[in-house]
This record gives structure tokens, C-alpha cells and sequence, in this order.
């Protein structure tokens, strides 16, 4: 499907500019080709008017008022989250995640109590991501006893990928001189596989099954 414009001097399919630029933008979304692009174009324009200024609504909402969470860098609405300000948590159990969508799954899996660390990626060389450009410094101070931290064990949780793997020995070094019990989760996790895809069941066996690093 062609959906450049008319002016450029190729073909537009017929769409109205209004319809093209829908299409050009939600084709930008990861996991959509112009295809489904269309697809979700011509849907919004047969849905009525309410429904579409919801949606517009809900994303200028999410882009205005959702942020990271001061403490565990979660996605939040307010300076601290909903699970590191819930004190019915563990919080001396700290679960490192490479992603929001990886805390999501293990949350859904309902076999986590304690809370979170968001390091926002992964160590990539290839890709020119470093330990610098993760939010692994700002793990460090959560985890100084003598600032009144208090915590007993650091589950790293990041992806079975190469990556992740990397991140995850890269942690276990940097934490090794500090005394707290550093686990990983068990292998009861597909070997490439990411967290925010996996069943509850295989989770909670892998939280189940952590070992120490």
C-alpha cells in the first residue's frame, strides 16, 4: 500500500489527506505496517465521534501525567508508585527488571511481594548501550546498609537474551562486594525469551526457583 503523497509525485491510494497522515503516524507504532495501519485508520473513522476523542483524550493524558517513578523508575502518575509507596510489600526484597512491560508481567503473575528496580534496557556494546546509560547507578544508593536501606536480597530479573545475560552478570559483580544476597531467576524461562511474553506459571516457577549468584 502506497501511502505517500501527491505531491511528492507518487500515489496516495485515493486517501484524503486527513486519512494519510492517521495512517503515516500509526504505521510509525512498532508492530504496525501500513497494512494494519489502514486497517485501524478506517476503524477510528467508522467509530463514533465519542469514542475517537476518548482515545485522543487518553493519549494526551498518558503523555502528559504518566512519568517515571522516583525511587524504582516504574512507570507512575505521581512522584512515587502505587507499589513502592504500598507498605504491605516487602521492600526489602529488590527485583531488577530490564522494562516497565517486564514489572507488568511479573505483577500479573502474583507471585512477587517485594518491589522493583527498572533499568530501562539492557547492556548492548553492538547497540552502544553501557552500564551508563541504565539506571543502574540509581540502584546503588537503595541498596546502602548504611543508609538505613535495609535490603536482604536483589533478584535480577533481567531478559534470558544475550543481553540480558550480560546486564545480569555485569549486576552480580557490581553487588558482590556489597554482602546482599544477589539471586537470578531460574531457568524455568525459554533461552531468548523475554519476560513481558511469558505465562504466569513459568514466571512464578522462576521467581520460585531463583538461584544465587
Amino acid at each position: 500500500m502506497a501511502i505517500t503523497t501527491a505531491a511528492s509525485g507518487k500515489r496516495g491510494d485515493g486517501l484524503p489527506p486527513a486519512m494519510l497522515r492517521l495512517v503515516r503516524e500509526l504505521s510509525r507504532l512498532p508492530g504496525i505496517g501500513e497494512k494494519t495501519a489502514s486497517r485501524l485508520a478506517f476503524n477510528l473513522l467508522h467509530r463514533p465521534r465519542e469514542d475517537v476523542i476518548a482515545l485522543a483524550e487518553a493519549l494526551l493524558e498518558m503523555k502528559e501525567r504518566t512519568s517515571l517513578c522516583s525511587i524504582c523508575f516504574g512507570l507512575s502518575d505521581s512522584p512515587q508508585c502505587q507499589i513502592c509507596g504500598d507498605t504491605q510489600r516487602e521492600h526489602d526484597v529488590i527485583c531488577v527488571v530490564e522494562g516497565p512491560a517486564d514489572l507488568m508481567a511479573l505483577e500479573r503473575a502474583r507471585g512477587f511481594n517485594g518491589v522493583y528496580h527498572v533499568l530501562h534496557g539492557a547492556v548492548s556494546p553492538l547497540d552502544g548501550v553501557g552500564p551508563d546509560d541504565l539506571k543502574i547507578k540509581e540502584l546503588l544508593p537503595r541498596l546502602d546498609q548504611t543508609n538505613g536501606g535495609g535490603v536482604r536480597e536483589v533478584i535480577i530479573a533481567t531478559n534470558a537474551t544475550v543481553e540480558g545475560e550480560a546486564t545480569a552478570l555485569y549486576l552480580a559483580k557490581l553487588l558482590k562486594p556489597l554482602g546482599i544476597k544477589t539471586t537470578r531467576l531460574a531457568h524455568g524461562l525459554p533461552s531468548g525469551g523475554d519476560l513481558e511474553y511469558s505465562d504466569s506459571a513459568t514466571l512464578t516457577s522462576a521467581l520460585n526457583g531463583r538461584r544465587e549468584l
